[in-house]
């Protein structure tokens, strides 16, 4: 797809007495019309979004006649204030473009490593893998944010306003201030050992007791918001090179040891890339979703197709074999995603191969309705490949944005887990997206496709996901926060969608199941807790409740009309324009 993505009006999509002015960005984190906690549904165009300020941000854009891809700069710079513990300015992400006629881009903007990284990075002297949380808090984890980088690429291919007029609201928000959340002030309580590892931290999020500041304060972020203008004014080349470069590099390279430090150089060779668009049928769908380096893509659309010889509508969600099914369907899924995917500028990644039909029709037939399989592995021949060591980080966000002329953005942003590194520049968290490579390189004598190497992109969940109908049009835009339970939150959306016929509200709602391995883990207090015996009594011998980090956003279109929905599980909410 090449060009602006202007299309002409749609019935399916027009605009109705849309205002010409900015609104109020609400400094409160309620829901208040148009947004709505449940399925909002609107004749104009929509965002989705975890925050409400956030999604109140980019439709005030909208508003203003702005594209899908000025509102989704919006959104994500709001998100940067209002939901620090994250995602923003610091970090990166992926995102998907589309437009009615079926046209998608996929862009990566994920953060790199320091070019004197080693695969020795997250190694303690003994050669043993550290321990996660030391790993993270420092500037071992850091690596070269990628956010803006991606905005001012996709805003010169697709934006219609002044790159300065985006940054607006969520200046607004770091200098007016905005009110503290449940959610907010929970990362805070549960995570210290980032949110408050850094002094100007601690001097906007805690009080002098050194405790979190109580739900409902006015949070200022005068720093921040001095960050934003000067990014308004000076563009990308205000991050990426010039004091802020220099105080980003320094501050990661005093917390760092001393092999690997990040360099001025390395984050003014940052860039953002379009990457080969990853598009499958599942049933009567065009299913399009993030490739490598993001495991997002082949991890969704293989569990997806795999299960193509069950009738899944007919067991409905209600049903435990539907989700013995999809359990099983994601034990190969990911048993592929953990040996193959990795930064494809370093590693050659078989993308065609493990999204082929007839590959994909032969793992499916191993698959059965009545009982578990005892084992798993990848299904295609490899190179002397090992799978690594990871984790599951809970510091991620997505929102999904549909304009009036029915071109959308569906934007994966992260700072990796809960307040990213703890360091702090400029009024913004640094991401700690380096603890998404494997930490141990190789393993009886045979590398790891994702290990630390200097200038690679670790590995991501990520899956930013458009779905097209079998008329070819836009049907419905989905993604999700949660590291690699993300694509297994974007799957039960689609199914829910797809193959169960749920509004996106409901869809979004449905439970939880995530199987990357044997383990089966079910979404603790939801409905799967109470299948655990039927589960158990189809072979899988090892099923427990666990929380996980679920987030999820969805705009669905539906007889013309644009239905979204936050996930339940947070404020999330759409807004119309």
């Amino acid at each position: 797809m090449s060009g602006k993505l202007i299309l002409g009006l749609t019935a399916s999509l027009a605009l109705s007495g849309c205002a010409a002015t900015t609104a109020t960005i609400p400094s409160q984190p309620t829901a208040s019309s148009p947004a709505v906690t449940g399925p909002a549904v609107f004749d104009a165009g929509m965002v989705s979004a975890a925050d409400p300020r956030a999604a109140e941000a980019g439709a005030s854009i909208l508003r203003r006649g702005g594209s899908a891809t000025d509102a989704a700069i919006a959104t994500m710079l709001a998100l940067t204030v209002v939901e620090p513990q994250s995602s923003g300015i610091g970090g990166g992400g992926f995102l998907m473009l589309g437009n009615e006629k079926g046209e998608v881009e996929s862009w990566d903007g994920r953060e790199t490593a320091p070019k004197a990284a080693t695969p020795a990075r997250f190694l303690d002297a003994s050669g043993q893998p550290l321990p996660f949380r030391t790993a993270v808090v420092g500037g071992r984890s850091v690596g070269v944010p990628g956010n803006i980088a991606l905005a001012a690429k996709i805003h010169a291919e697709h934006g219609r306003l002044p790159w300065a007029d985006l940054f607006q609201p969520a200046i607004d928000l770091a200098r007016e201030g905005f009110t503290l959340s449940p959610r907010g002030f929970q990362s805070l309580s549960r995570q210290p050992d980032t949110g408050a590892h850094d002094a100007q931290a601690r001097g906007i999020y805690y009080g002098a007791d050194g405790k979190p500041l109580p739900v409902g304060t006015t949070i200022r972020n005068p720093a921040l918001a001095s960050t934003l203008e000067m990014l308004a004014a000076k563009g990308p080349e205000g991050f990426y090179k010039g004091d802020l470069a220099r105080e980003i590099a320094a501050k990661v390279a005093a917390e760092t040891p001393a092999n690997g430090r990040m360099t001025e150089a390395d984050i003014a060779a940052f860039a953002a890339k379009e990457r080969p668009s990853t598009c499958a049928k599942y049933r009567v769908y065009r299913i399009c979703s993030m490739g490598p380096p993001s495991s997002g893509a082949t991890t969704v659309l293989a569990t997806l197709i795999q299960l193509q010889g069950f009738d899944l509508g007919k067991l409905g969600p209600d049903s435990p074999v539907a989700w013995h099914l999809i359990a099983e369907s994601e034990r190969l899924a990911y048993a592929d995603r953990d040996l193959f995917l990795a930064d494809p500028d370093f590693v050659k990644v078989p993308v065609a191969a493990l999204i082929d039909p007839a590959y994909l029709k032969r793992r499916g037939a191993l698959i059965s309705a009545d009982r578990t399989m005892p084992t798993v592995s990848a299904g295609l021949p490899a190179p002397k490949l090992a799978v690594g060591r990871h984790y599951v980080e809970h510091g991620t966000s997505h929102f999904v944005v549909v304009d009036r002329q029915g071109d959308v953005a569906s934007w994966t942003s992260t700072i990796e887990s809960a307040f990213g590194s703890g360091i702090m520049v400029g009024g913004f968290y640094l991401n700690n997206e380096l603890t998404d490579f494997s930490f141990a390189p190789e393993k009886d004598g045979a590398v790891v496709a994702n290990r630390v190497e200097g200038g690679k992109r670790p590995r991501s969940s990520m899956a930013p996901t458009i779905v097209y109908g079998p008329d070819g049009k836009l049907l419905f835009v989905v993604g999700a926060a949660g590291g690699a339970t993300i694509p297994v939150q974007v799957i039960r959306a689609l199914v829910g969608v797809l193959d169960w016929k749920l509004p996106v509200d409901k869809a979004l709602a449905l439970p939880v199941l995530f199987a990357p391995s044997d383990t089966i883990n079910v979404e603790k207090g939801s409905p799967l807790e109470a299948m655990i015996p039927a589960l158990q009594a189809l072979g899988h011998t090892s099923v427990r409740a666990m929380e996980m980090p679920l987030k999820t956003n969805g705009v669905l279109v539906v007889d013309g009309k644009l239905m979204g929905s936050g996930d339940p599980r947070t404020e999330g909410v759409a807004v119309s324009q």
